[in-house]
């Protein structure tokens, strides 16, 4: 499943979070695009009912070959049903910040992840 966001929409998340429900073996993205640098995103999650792995992967446009996409954060099995996990991204560059969410690992068992997105423009002072 993919559900792209763009930094506009995620600032207007507001507090609530939203939810995602992944299918055993299979895995979901949140493509987000951005525009411009200094940005940070930053997430929070929770799973039900176990683990779920997450990484962050950026590319410059929807045409960067898969090969050519960097990994900003290794894909990591958390257990995100016994604690919240928490994390950012700062942006250098403008593209697509892709975060996964993997289920591929369990045979059986459907997931529910509770989601909350930010993006923090840098504060400039004169």
């Amino acid at each position: 499943m993919k559900l792209p966001l763009t930094v506009e929409e995620i600032m207007n998340f507001g507090e609530s979070n939203r939810e995602l429900f992944i299918k055993s073996s299979t895995y979901s993205i949140i493509p987000i695009t951005v525009t411009e640098m200094g940005l940070t995103i930053s997430w929070i999650f929770s799973s039900d009912p176990k683990s779920i792995s997450f990484s962050v992967v950026y590319q410059e446009s929807d045409d960067t070959p898969l090969d050519q996409c960097k990994v900003l954060i290794p894909m990591t099995r958390c257990n995100s049903h016994k604690e919240t996990i928490r994390g950012q991204v700062k942006v250098r560059n403008a593209g697509i910040y892709t975060l996964i969410f993997d289920n591929t690992f369990s045979r059986f068992i459907s997931k529910r992840v509770f989601y909350h997105l930010a993006v923090e423009r840098p504060v400039i002072y004169d």
